[in-house]
């Protein structure tokens, strides 16, 4: 899974209807130019390539009144809103993707019912927690440790460490999801900014 896909639908359902300026500028103040491959040109080619495919409807805009040019302002179709919210949930769920793809997925949990990211996080502690079985039953076994296996044994240490971390990190998530954390989706209103007041953007221009 490509994360650029997840992250310029859930930029353009943010706005309802967004040009490909203000997908670059949210994504960018979101910092996601440095943990994925959101860079402007892909930015534009995913917003096109969406389109092609149905995802996403392009509208034509009128020219500036101080004569710019006319702007593709882009939203959703309904098949764009069925694709973005899979995304979400393979997002938060498969545990054999890219890191971005997970980032890409948490920046958008909000996005779905409490409960079901609730269960969607707890479907990703239990695949977390039964890779991490596989490891220590098929390449660290009997009590061994990673480091008998000699320097290659790392990779198993690796292996298990991330998967007991991200579970660690998943059921932080959950328990502060149940203890009401954030706004979700059919909760009401929530603001878009993902900075705290008076905090600077690391990455604005």
């Amino acid at each position: 899974m490509s994360a650029i896909r997840l992250l310029v639908l859930g930029a353009v359902r943010q706005h309802g209807r967004a040009h490909g300026y203000q997908v670059r500028h949210d994504l960018e103040f979101w910092g996601a130019h440095e943990w994925s491959n959101a860079k402007p040109g892909s930015i534009y080619h995913a917003l096109k390539q969406l389109a092609k495919q149905g995802l996403l409807v392009a509208h034509e805009t009128a020219p500036s009144t101080v004569g710019g040019p006319p702007r593709t302002e882009y939203e959703l179709t309904e098949e764009g809103e069925r694709e973005f919210l899979r995304l979400v949930r393979h997002a938060l769920t498969a545990i054999d993707e890219k890191p971005d793809v997970l980032t890409s997925g948490v920046g958008f949990v909000v996005d779905l019912p409490r409960q079901e990211a609730i269960d969607l996080l707890r479907q990703r502690v239990d695949a977390l927690e039964e890779w991490r079985g596989e490891v220590t039953r098929h390449w660290v076994p009997d009590g061994s440790t990673p480091q008998d296996l000699g320097h290659i044994g790392e990779i198993m240490g690796l292996w298990v460490h991330s998967a007991v971390s991200g579970a660690e990190w998943a059921r932080g998530l959950i328990e502060r999801l149940e203890k009401g954390a954030y706004v979700m989706a059919g909760e009401g209103e929530r603001p878009r900014d993902v900075l705290a007041d008076g905090e600077v953007n690391p990455y604005a221009e």
